[in-house]
């Protein structure tokens, strides 16, 4: 085999040099032919063999260095006087052109070198081929004309805002360059171009803003602002890198959001709360787009919401208190329609924000927590004297009982329904609303007025979901009662069919309940006719062969009684309370007699005496006469029956005016808290041996707070009950800390 001859540098190169000017002539579009596949491997193989030689003719570190060499005499004779001559648009075309000949230029050549790269450069450690030729450019080109570069793309992006025509490629390719140079590194693009460009946007924006302020409304400065960033993004995804995007916007946002947001908000006749009483759903979702965007940008537009709401809703309370006293004025019993309405514009109210907060505001938890705070504010105002927890019961009363003033579809029932234990949820005096609920159910269910057993069931689940079992476990137990009763009284027919002997002549429904789940009545021993008697004292016998241990309370004040008055005109069935037909039996053997005299034989207290003959002899109907003939009952009055009656009917009901139990149920709900205070005292203490004032205070209004907003001097009173009755006792060193006492 014979020796390789030795290829020395100068002669090496000469026969580089040739393909490196063919190249440059095809760059610059000269009549040149393309490189064969034979050009290409003498090339190579030229190089390779300079490599390979023995030293002292191992020329790899000079062609190193000639291969930088041949582009930074390219880009000085060449590129950087071609970009010197040429302004704005066209420099930036120019640089675009060069950008991708330098490209081509490092691949050719990097090909012929590429041996260096596979051991030369790999084993010292050098800058790649590729780096080398791509860094001649960033050294040279790029860092003499970047700021016009600079210059030129921010003057174009703001003719566009101007909305000019531009050419968005162009300004692609040339921000590509700022990315490219950086190989791999994003610090070329953000330093040189980003930095500025962002800053002008500011500028550019804020000069805006400060005149759409002035000249627009609320609405189509929105519009406006909307639109602007809709086209700054529409930028990002044309031609600026996608990194620009969230810092882009930010600084548009706060030009046109932040600075302005309260000016914007509070504008007189367009501004947020403009929007809100004008029901401008459209726009108010923009402002709740826009806003949401900034930081914490959201928290006014909820304030002005729940101003708004605490004001439309303290309206409705005024109207509702105005519409009250004038009734009372006229003395009418209208009252309880004005309530039922005000319930019912509280719903509406409801409904309407909450759809608000649902669609314009996106169910973001900002304005739920505005609506439940606003309605918390003026659903705990009372109207007329009424709280609201009343309130709402006496609502429900009419929606569920036969004949309330709502007529509604079963569907709407069950929607209402929904809708009021939603309402519930605002009001503090939870345990209040179920004390008077009970009261009224329990009317509802025993005066048989009840008009849907589905609906009563349906209000009881949806109120033990939103309050708890213990809430609705009484109302549970009185619905299930009165099935139980049902069977009862079937049975006890079944048992008076079977002994036609014991049979006491008089039709007898007897209700049985269990005490527990019922409102507490009053029990007189009333005397009763003796008909009666005997009908007791045979349900009395069939209880007994059901239970032995159970005691039977017979709460008369309850009862309704069918009774036949023998009148002169005709015969007319009166339909009345036990207490009402027991009075009137008096009569059956006396003519004549005095209150004294009524009052001995009933054995009923003074109050429930006034009360019936009241209701018999000053009333709509009087059955019975009176003496002397006022509108008052007084201790010295005589009656007697007054056979001289008649009406057209051939049944006719007598009510008794009932007694207005308000009263009777706001101190029950009281004595209930105060054991409820003691036990959550207790429980806290129990398990917590030694706690300050303070702290006691809190946990226990805390762990009251879902049934009632419990008074910190009830608790105070409360701490010190325990304490006489050895729960608690007081440190001796310090009168602010309790100990447990077990």
């Amino acid at each position: 085999m014979n020796e390789r001859k030795t290829i020395d540098l100068e002669q090496g190169w000469d026969f580089m040099q040739k393909g490196i000017t063919k190249l440059k002539n095809i760059l610059e579009g000269l009549p040149e032919p393309q490189f064969s596949s034979e050009d290409y491997m003498m090339l190579y193989t030229t190089i390779y063999n300079m490599c390979t030689q023995k030293p002292p003719h191992d020329y790899s570190q000079q062609l190193y260095d000639k291969y930088r060499e041949a582009f930074e005499e390219y880009i000085t004779s060449t590129v950087l006087p071609s970009l010197r001559e040429k302004h704005d648009e066209f420099m930036l075309r120019e640089l675009v052109k060069r950008w991708l000949n330098h490209k081509v230029m490092v691949r050719w050549l990097s090909r012929f070198f590429h041996y260096l790269d596979r051991y030369f450069i790999a084993r010292r450690s050098l800058p790649g081929l590729n780096e080398v030729g791509l860094s001649c450019f960033r050294d040279l080109v790029y860092q003499e004309i970047n700021g016009k570069v600079r210059a030129a793309v921010i003057s174009l992006i703001d003719q566009e805002r101007e909305g000019e025509q531009i050419d968005r490629a162009l300004l692609k390719n040339v921000l590509d360059i700022f990315v490219e140079i950086g190989m791999g590194q994003m610090d070329y693009y953000e330093n040189d171009f980003e930095a500025e460009m962002l800053t002008d946007t500011g500028a550019y924006y804020s000069r805006k803003a400060s005149s759409w302020i002035l000249e627009d409304s609320c609405p189509d400065y929105m519009l406006k602002a909307e639109e602007c960033l809709k086209r700054e993004k529409d930028r990002v995804s044309h031609y600026l890198h996608f990194s620009s995007e969230p810092k882009l916007l930010e600084k548009v946002q706060n030009q046109l959001l932040s600075v302005y947001a309260t000016q914007l908000l509070e504008k007189e006749h367009s501004g947020c709360h403009a929007l809100l009483r004008d029901d401008k759903v459209e726009d108010l979702s923009r402002m709740y787009r826009l806003f949401s965007k900034i930081p914490r940008g959201l928290d006014p537009v909820s304030n002005i919401f729940k101003q708004h709401v605490t004001a439309e809703g303290t309206a409705l309370v005024k109207q509702a208190e105005d519409a009250a006293s004038n009734k009372k004025a006229d003395k009418k019993d209208v009252v309880g329609l004005q309530e039922q309405v005000f319930v019912r514009k509280v719903i509406e109210l409801h409904d309407k924000y909450l759809a608000y907060v649902n669609d314009c505001f996106m169910n973001h938890t900002l304005f739920h927590k505005a609506l439940k705070e606003a309605f918390e504010i003026f659903c705990n105002k009372g109207v007329a004297g009424s709280s609201s927890a009343e309130l709402l019961a006496t609502f429900c009363d009419n929606i569920l009982k036969k004949g309330g003033s709502e007529k509604l579809s079963d569907e709407a029932i069950e929607e209402t329904l929904e809708k009021v234990v939603k309402l519930l949820a605002y009001i503090s005096d939870k345990d209040l609303f179920a004390e008077f609920y009970r009261k009224k159910l329990a009317r509802r269910l025993l005066f048989d007025k009840s008009a849907n057993d589905e609906h009563e069931r349906s209000i009881l689940t949806k109120l033990k979901q939103q309050c708890g079992g213990q809430f609705t476990s009484k109302m549970e137990g009185m619905v299930t009662d009165l099935t139980l009763a049902k069977e009862n009284q079937s049975n006890f027919e079944e048992y008076l069919n079977g002994n036609p002997h014991i049979n006491p002549g008089i039709d007898l429904t007897v209700t049985v309940l269990t005490t527990g789940f019922w409102p507490s009545y009053k029990s007189f021993d009333l005397n009763l006719p003796l008909e009666m008697v005997k009908c007791v004292e045979v349900f009395r016998e069939f209880y007994q062969t059901k239970t032995k241990h159970r005691k039977l309370t017979w709460i008369y004040s309850l009862g309704t009684c069918n009774i036949n008055g023998k009148f002169d005109a005709k015969t007319t069935e009166l339909i009345v309370t036990t207490y009402q037909a027991s009075a009137l039996l008096l009569f059956n053997s006396s003519d004549r007699l005095s209150y004294q005299e009524i009052v001995s034989q009933l054995n009923l207290s003074d109050d429930d005496v006034v009360r019936l003959l009241h209701s018999l002899s000053c009333a709509k109907y009087k059955i019975l006469l009176k003496e002397p003939s006022t509108k008052t009952i007084s201790p010295s009055d005589y009656f007697e029956f007054n056979s001289k009656f008649t009406d057209k009917m051939r049944r006719i009901k007598i009510p008794l005016p009932p007694v207005d139990e308000k009263k009777k149920v706001i101190e029950d709900v009281d004595k209930d808290r105060r054991y409820a205070i003691d036990a959550s005292i207790v429980r806290i203490m129990k398990s917590r041996k030694v706690l300050g004032y303070q702290q006691l205070v809190m946990e226990c209004v805390e762990q009251l707070g879902r049934m009632f907003k419990p008074d910190v001097k009830a608790i105070k009173k409360r701490i010190e009950d325990l304490i006489t009755r050895d729960y608690l006792e007081r440190d001796k060193d310090n009168a602010n800390l309790f100990r447990y006492l077990a």
